[in-house]
């Protein structure tokens, strides 16, 4: 009669890795890269319903908003669940405009506000207070007298300004005027690219003590 053959828990550890089939370098490797791709694929997936459902990518084109933001700079939008707020730079679209191509701006005041610009004293009125606008590039060049300077903002709809207020066409122009908050693709987040100046993008909305 044939005795049982005791094992210790680490000798049956090893007869089952010997029973078990070892893999090839190569077969190894094509593991690995089955679970990166399986990583990865997750990861898009992932991106892409954040892109769909909450916001979107896309750049800047032109220096109308330096130094808050450069030409090519890459911009996470926020496009769900976003109110326009005075202060915000948004990402906007209006077809009496470069046909309706996409153009970043900052939010200067909303529906049932008023907005007068002092070319004289470079300081921009919202309801009678003097904003404090530590963005803007240079002082404003008075222009010509087709372009408004004062602006009642029906409600619904909101008036825009480039940082860079010399070389931006904006709410100031007749080509765009105020824009209705419909034509708001979303509200930049985050500069994304290029990397050296990737952040965040504040809003600002204030006024001088």
């Amino acid at each position: 009669m044939s005795e049982e053959r005791k094992l210790t828990p680490a000798q049956e550890a090893e007869e089952t890795q010997e029973e078990s089939p070892k893999l090839s370098d190569s077969d190894a490797m094509k593991v690995d890269m089955y679970f990166w791709l399986q990583a990865l694929v997750m990861a898009l997936v992932g991106l892409i319903l954040i892109f769909t459902f909450i916001g979107r990518i896309i750049g800047v084109d032109g220096e109308s908003m330096m130094p808050t933001l450069h030409n090519k700079d890459m911009l996470l939008l926020q496009s769900i669940g976003y109110t326009p707020g005075q202060g915000d730079v948004v990402v906007l679209s209006k077809n009496t405009f470069h046909d309706g191509a996409p153009i970043v701006k900052r939010i200067i005041a909303v529906g049932g506000q008023t907005v007068d610009i002092d070319y004289g004293s470079n300081t921009v009125y919202v309801d009678g207070a003097a904003l404090d606008e530590p963005y803007i590039l240079e002082p404003m060049r008075e222009l010509p007298p087709e372009y408004a300077t004062h602006v009642e903002v029906p409600e619904g709809s909101v008036f825009v300004m480039g940082d860079n207020r010399n070389n931006s066409t904006d709410g100031r122009a007749p080509s765009i005027g105020v824009v209705d908050e419909r034509c708001i693709l979303g509200r930049a987040l985050f500069v994304l690219l290029p990397f050296q100046d990737a952040g965040a993008v504040e809003s600002v909305s204030q006024t001088r003590e």
